[in-house]
């Protein structure tokens, strides 16, 4: 993610970066600090490569806030300022980088794949820790953001973690107390039950939270509601029970 207020350094720094050969992708990018904050939960980057002087909320400000919630993300600052004071506040921080403008095609690269090499090594130091030390509230966001794929599965988000399969759901379910697939499931259910009030007809509904085989959404519904899905659009939760 690029968090630069000028529009010009955001597409130079997109350009820059070799994204194939890192391995890497571009998620998004914003303006402001502010803006990067609303964009957060949505993107979940890996990295950020932050200005330090914006307008409204400086590079700073929205590192410490990004810490509050995110302690594991990596963040590289690029400023045009070689300011002790500034530099001192981001190795508090625990920033990682920081690169002056103007900023080198090399130099940039090297700093990206360092960043990517320690994350990667976090989350190798992460499955011999507690499972709460990396955060489960991540996993919870990447499936409530794409619950809507009838390609999520199991083994499909603990792929995109970079665990295995076994180790994804086992953490999982020490964590939440239920399964990966119970709790996306229920999720996916909870948004059908709101279509169903909203009138949104079955087959709708069903392709809309991920599960086009409405026969196999009609099981889950009943399942999860204790009505049918005709049932709960016409009585809602008074029905129940």
């Amino acid at each position: 993610m690029i968090v630069d207020d000028e529009k010009a350094i955001r597409n130079l720094i997109k350009k820059l970066i070799k994204w194939d050969e890192l391995d890497a992708e571009f998620v998004g990018e914003a303006k402001s600090g502010i803006e990067a904050i609303q964009l957060l939960d949505d993107l979940m980057p890996d990295i950020i490569l932050v200005d330090i002087r914006m307008p409204f909320m400086d590079g700073l400000t929205f590192i410490k806030y990004l810490r509050e919630i995110y302690e594991n993300i990596s963040v590289i600052v690029i400023s045009a300022y070689s300011d002790f004071e500034y530099a001192r506040q981001c190795i508090e921080l625990g920033v990682e980088h920081y690169l002056l403008k103007p900023i080198s095609e090399n130099k940039l690269n090297e700093t990206v794949a360092d960043s990517i090499n320690r994350g990667r090594k976090r989350i190798n130091e992460s499955k011999e820790s507690s499972p709460s030390e990396y955060n489960i509230n991540r996993y919870v966001a990447y499936m409530k953001k794409n619950y809507a794929n009838p390609e999520l599965s199991m083994s499909y988000a603990a792929k995109h973690f970079g665990f295995s399969s076994g180790y994804f759901s086992r953490k999982f379910k020490e964590v939440t107390g239920e399964t990966f697939v119970d709790s996306l499931t229920s999720y996916r259910m909870e948004r059908a039950m709101e279509m169903a009030l909203k009138g949104e007809l079955m087959y709708m509904a069903a392709e809309a939270v991920g599960i086009p085989d409405v026969s196999y959404f009609g099981k889950c519904f009943k399942r999860h509601t204790g009505m049918s899905y005709t049932e709960y659009a016409k009585d809602g939760p008074k029905g129940r029970g």
